[in-house]
């Protein structure tokens, strides 16, 4: 198999250089490229050593056009964005009620970090705060904890189309600082939530929150669950079809922290944050979204990729939910046109 970057190269030669598409993305970056809300994260000391400054944006079709602007090849760690494709291969790992019967789906008003279990049946909230990810991660399959690893790095390589490196410094930091991890482990070990290899489970789920990630595999993977689970460049299938509408029926609920009811009503579109400025964003049937920028907002998403993405869902008329006729048609920016309607 040839290289993601010559496949990508490939894809981008079907989309007109003089796309209007790309003129409104490279808009878009010098809109909010100056934009200085927000901190970047520093409760993890690693993760306070990225660049304010840094800001990228990529959309890749569900026919594999790429369209990117800014630091789209920066690395980062993917963080709790990993949360959501654990979960879908804990589902391809076990089915929806096994699952289910370990991990709740409900939204909640908490912090992600929260040392909270469901009230009536000690299952956490859902697999996107960090005790659900953890309940998600000791169901990954696997001989061992190597093997277990291999799995997962396997999972993200047929969503992006390459091979992942693990940020080592990060993993280290995130274990020797992750007394609350800890704590939400051994309290689902007594409700019998989790197996009773924690360590090993806290390891990896600390491992996925570190493989490192740039904003165009963030776009890759999000167009990969918008094409029904198939990387749209490489053609493999990444997720079995008919467990991508839980992945991101949870990820519109409960991807975006305790800020997702505000997002699902504002951008209604599926997506998953991370504390290391990445959010991944999906429209189911036509595209995915990535982006990074490291400096967050007071709920830990990143500020310049939420305005991204509230322009990009309302100029377009992305929302799940839209019934208005947006201001442009996306098909026909896309394919080269103007794409204006007549109204």
């Amino acid at each position: 198999m040839s290289g993601f970057g010559d496949l990508q190269s490939l894809a981008s030669s079907i989309t007109a250089v003089t796309s209007p598409f790309r003129n409104y993305l490279n808009d878009l970056y010098e809109r909010y490229r100056s934009l200085d809300d927000g901190a970047v994260a520093d409760y993890i000391p690693e993760l306070a050593l990225a660049k304010p400054e840094w800001f990228g944006i990529c959309v890749i079709t569900a026919e594999g056009q790429v369209f990117e602007v800014g630091n789209c090849d920066q690395l980062f760690t993917i963080q709790s964005i990993s949360k959501a494709f654990v979960f879908g291969l804990a589902l391809e790992d076990y089915g929806r009620e096994s699952v289910n019967s370990k991990v709740n789906v409900e939204p909640t008003g908490e912090a992600f970090n929260a040392i909270v279990l469901d009230e009536a049946t000690n299952r956490p909230c859902n697999p996107m705060v960090n005790a659900g990810a953890i309940a998600t991660a000791d169901l990954i399959k696997g001989a061992n904890s190597t093997e277990r690893l291999k799995r997962l790095l396997a999972m993200f390589k047929r969503y992006t189309g390459r091979e992942h490196d693990i940020n080592v410094p990060v993993f280290l930091s995130e274990k020797a600082t992750g007394y609350r991890n800890r704590a939400m482990a051994y309290l689902m070990l007594n409700f019998g939530m989790v197996s009773d290899r924690i360590d090993e489970t806290l390891d990896l789920y600390f491992q996925q929150c570190s493989i490192l990630v740039n904003a165009k595999d963030l776009a890759m993977m999000a167009a990969t669950l918008a094409n029904g689970g198939v990387n749209p460049v490489t053609q493999e299938r990444a997720i079995d079809e008919r467990y991508v509408q839980d992945v991101i029926s949870v990820m519109l609920t409960c991807g975006m922290y305790d800020a997702s009811g505000e997002w699902c009503y504002r951008v209604g579109m599926p997506a998953k944050s991370g504390v290391g400025g990445g959010i991944t964003a999906v429209v189911p049937g036509q595209l995915g979204i990535g982006t990074f920028s490291p400096p967050l907002d007071a709920k830990g998403n990143s500020v310049r990729g939420i305005k991204v993405c509230e322009d990009l869902s309302r100029d377009f008329g992305l929302h799940l939910f839209n019934a208005a006729k947006p201001d442009r048609n996306l098909a026909e920016w896309l394919a080269g046109g103007d794409g204006l309607n007549d109204w």
